[in-house]
């Protein structure tokens, strides 16, 4: 249980280290850490922890690390009280670089934030979180095999099993892009149409 501990506090930390963009921004790297290289998660568990996250209270990037650090434990067998401590475990890692930098390189930013390196930097970095928000997207709509004969793309069934998700995905998105449409008001509206249409 320790060493499972170690591993959840330090992919966290290292998750929340190298992030830039906010929690949508993360979702991949998570993804990849949990889902790919450690397996503690498949697909479709993952996807239910995203959309839990995305509709309580709070960061999306630290309420998945909240349940993930719960559910990782929790499915190992360690029981209710573990799943309270990989919580923590999880939730602290990811929130505490971003803590630590901001605690001790406020004072310098107030004297650096209009030099050039620094301007260049933030113009550098504001592609790349369109480029991973994108890759959180992607990642809970296709499962990219990258063995065998070259890569293969499949739809994930867990996530869109019939034409209606497609549907409920596609408007979605359309309300959003074009009406501007609020966060909340879309989750309220795409929970009703998810219950007359299943």
């Amino acid at each position: 249980m320790l060493l499972l501990f170690w591993q959840i506090f330090s992919t966290f930390f290292v998750i929340g280290l190298f992030n830039f963009g906010g929690g949508g921004a993360m979702l991949s790297l998570i993804q990849a850490q949990v889902v790919s290289i450690h397996g503690w998660l498949d697909e479709g568990a993952f996807t239910d922890i995203v959309a839990i996250s995305q509709t309580t209270p709070g960061p999306i990037g630290i309420n998945c690390a909240t349940y993930v650090g719960f559910e990782v434990f929790h499915s190992a067998g360690y029981g209710m009280a573990a799943g309270i401590i990989g919580s923590f475990a999880a939730t602290l890692a990811v929130v505490l670089p971003s803590f630590l930098v901001f605690f001790f390189i406020m004072k310098l930013f107030t004297r650096f934030h209009e030099a050039p390196a620094f301007t260049a930097t933030m113009t550098v970095l504001k592609p790349s979180v369109a480029g991973l928000i994108a890759a959180a997207a992607l990642v809970l709509i296709l499962d990219f095999n990258w063995g065998g004969a070259g890569p293969a793309v499949r739809v994930l069934t867990d996530n869109f099993p019939d034409w209606k998700a497609w549907l409920l995905f596609i408007a979605a998105f359309l309300l959003s892009y074009f009406n501007k449409i609020g966060p909340i008001k879309l989750i309220l509206l795409s929970a009703a149409a998810g219950l007359l249409l299943y």
